[in-house]
């Protein structure tokens, strides 16, 4: 462990005693050795973030957006900052002649775009809590969030109007103000009006306030800026409450990242602004952004059209979640399929030539020069030719992916890792090192952190190989769950935030992230699976006795091992002339069929998400038992044994799966 390069210690172990279990040395990014980077000069606040930008770079372009030209996109069109600070300021008098005050919650709810922008910035200039609302996360937790935030004004895009409609008259409590990023039609203004509320188009709103002046209240540090709302394992979403100073600790972290990395940003970067603003992810990449007077460009909203988004924004950083950067590596290696012998046989030769010298140490322009040149400059355009950081996040990479992204497309690939919780960025893998090739890296020099032991599991944070649920300490901590001061003490001990993810330290300082501790998981496209809640659902089909349900972050959808209800197979055969006994049943064809088909129907009843929905399912006639490990003396499901014990039945189900 003393070998550690990125790291150094802080803390020593504690061993277990008193039933706690034993906590692995409190570890600091070595870029913070000396202590962590003090705060910046005048920047308490998000809002300082972007009002000292406006003062600095006033002309710099800021928020861009490709506007519809006879029917087809033209190229992007830019707002500077001082423009998008003017906005801004008719935004915050409209807000608050609307009645809203400091302390008041703003919900904004649609795509990333500059009205989003503005509308979460008139929000950090009249000290208001920015709400983001999103509907990923179920049917009714836009109204949840509403109504457990108390949002009285919403922002939100054109064409989510109609879903807003759908909370009423239950969030017409709380909310009394709409506005379009766009326009509004007479119908649904009508609509609105007779629940009682206003509801404004864009212009007409950003008028509301242009003969009031309201004074820009002070904010303090420990000011809460937005409530993000985040899916729990079990029943409603938690809001998140994150505060300026959690947002000024981490720019200043990834600032003294940036720098120890050779690779800071200035005025001159760019950025595509797709990754959803509601999540943490991107809403503090957007923040670091600003703080240098750079530029960010806001994509179209359609996946497919991605690629060209990219062409015609030419970004410098590219921050993707796997399922993106998956596309992008099926894509490619396609392209380099469909190409003849003697290119294949090139793209390959300069491959492993290139992969071995940054494997040696080289640097990724330094590998070879002439590959890059002749071979994989055509990716690098592909990407719009000016990439040099690509971060992903939000999921695992698959080392595949990620070892051939950083050969071909000649930037940094980085893997991130984070929550909403500790401010998003909490581990980062460096630049230039092919060592952290499928870990999420060292910590960000703004935290400390450590592992604690899970003796129900067997990890051990104080062996040679230590492993551990990952916890973190410092000023980039949430101040706790909106109105659950329950839930924030079982995670928040002692200034240590338990993550609930279990890691694994490497001998360079960087983290591995290697299970959960709580059943809850991400599939490839990031998005949560609080799986004991789906078996719970599915498990209200009559023909089956229990069910596992069964994902990974390398995946993006489901698949479960059944034991059927004997009898109801039995009777089902029957009244469709299919005959056998149970266990050749359970392998039939057909039955599956029956048994996914039922386990659909009732996921349509109960309106789960597209991602919720099993897609393949293996009949396992003999039931889960103790004998074979699968089960506790009190019936709960050993759930990495099982794995373990079905691992083949698995792999054949995505294999099928993905050759559809």
């Amino acid at each position: 462990m003393s070998s550690k390069k990125c790291v150094v210690e802080v803390e020593p172990a504690i061993e277990a005693k008193d039933g706690k279990p034993s906590m692995g040395p409190v570890y600091r990014s070595v870029f913070a050795k000396d202590g962590f980077p003090a705060p910046i000069e005048g920047l308490d606040s998000c809002w300082d973030v972007f009002r000292l930008s406006v003062e600095k770079y006033p002309d710099n372009r800021m928020l861009g957006t490709r506007e519809l030209v006879d029917g087809k996109h033209g190229p992007y069109v830019w707002l500077t900052y001082k423009q998008v600070y003017d906005k801004v300021i008719r935004v915050g008098n409209a807000i608050r002649a609307c009645g809203v005050e400091p302390g008041g919650r703003c919900g904004i709810y649609g795509a990333n775009c500059a009205e989003w922008v503005m509308s979460m910035e008139a929000c950090n200039a009249h000290g208001l809590y920015c709400v983001p609302l999103y509907d990923t996360l179920g049917a009714g937790a836009v109204e949840f969030i509403i109504c457990h935030a108390e949002v009285t004004i919403a922002f939100i895009e054109e064409k989510k109007i109609p879903e807003l409609l759908k909370t009423f008259p239950a969030a017409g409590e709380y909310l009394k103000t709409i506005v379009s990023f766009g326009k509004v039609n007479p119908e649904q203004r009508e609509q609105v009006e007779s629940f009682g509320l206003a509801i404004y188009a864009w212009d007409e709103f950003l008028s509301l306030g242009d003969d009031k002046h309201f004074d820009l209240p002070f904010k303090k540090k420990s000011d809460i800026c937005t409530i993000m709302y985040t899916s729990g394992t079990t029943g409603d979403p938690k809001g998140v409450l994150i505060s300026n100073n959690s947002i000024v600790t981490l720019i200043a972290g990834v600032r003294r990242l940036l720098e120890g990395a050779n690779e800071s940003l200035d005025t001159h970067d760019v950025y595509l602004s797709f990754l959803p603003l509601a999540h943490i992810f991107d809403r503090v990449i957007e923040e670091c952004f600003i703080n240098h007077g750079a530029s960010i460009g806001f994509w179209r909203g359609d996946v497919k059209l991605l690629i060209e988004d990219i062409g015609e924004l030419k970004p410098t950083i590219f921050c993707a979640v796997p399922r993106v950067l998956d596309r992008i590596y099926s894509g490619l290696q396609q392209k380099i399929a469909a190409g003849g012998f003697l290119k294949r046989n090139l793209f390959n030769l300069a491959y492993s030539y290139k992969l071995h010298n940054m494997k040696g140490g080289k640097k990724h322009y330094e590998a070879s020069p002439l590959s890059d040149k002749i071979v994989f400059s055509k990716v690098k355009q592909g990407l719009g030719g000016n990439v040099r950081i690509i971060l992903s996040g939000a999921a695992p990479l698959a080392p595949h992916v990620e070892a051939y992204l950083k050969v071909v497309a000649c930037s940094h690939v980085l893997q991130g890792y984070g929550l909403t919780e500790t401010c998003a960025g909490t581990f980062v893998s460096w630049p230039n090192d092919m060592d952290m090739l499928g870990t999420v890296g060292p910590p960000v020099p703004n935290l400390d952190a450590r592992l604690e032991s899970v003796p129900e599991m067997n990890y051990d944070a104080l062996s040679s190989k230590p492993q551990g649920e990952i916890c973190i300490r410092g000023d980039v901590l949430f101040s706790g769950y909106y109105k659950r001061d329950d839930l924030t003490k079982e995670v928040l001990v002692d200034g240590w935030f338990h993550t609930g993810d279990i890691g694994e330290w490497q001998p360079d300082g960087s983290m591995k992230i290697i299970d959960r501790k709580k059943n809850i998981f991400k599939l490839s496209q990031g998005e949560y699976v609080a799986v004991e809640n789906l078996e719970n659902v599915y498990g209200l089909v009559s023909d089956i006795d229990t069910i596992w349900i069964y994902g990974n972050s390398f995946e993006s959808c489901l698949v479960a091992v059944v034991n059927p209800n004997k009898q109801a197979i039995e009777h089902y055969a029957e009244t469709h002339n299919i005959s056998g006994d149970f266990e050749s049943l359970c392998e039939n064809p057909m039955i599956k069929e029956y048994i996914l088909g039922e386990l659909t129907r009732i996921g349509k009843e109960r309106k789960l998400k597209g991602f919720e929905f099993v897609k393949a399912v293996y009949l396992d006639p003999v039931p889960f038992d103790m004998d074979r490990d699968l089960l506790t003396p009190t019936f709960k499901k050993k759930r990495p044994q099982m794995l373990k014990y079905y691992q083949d039945v698995i792999d054949n189900m995505y294999k099928t799966i993905n050759k559809k």
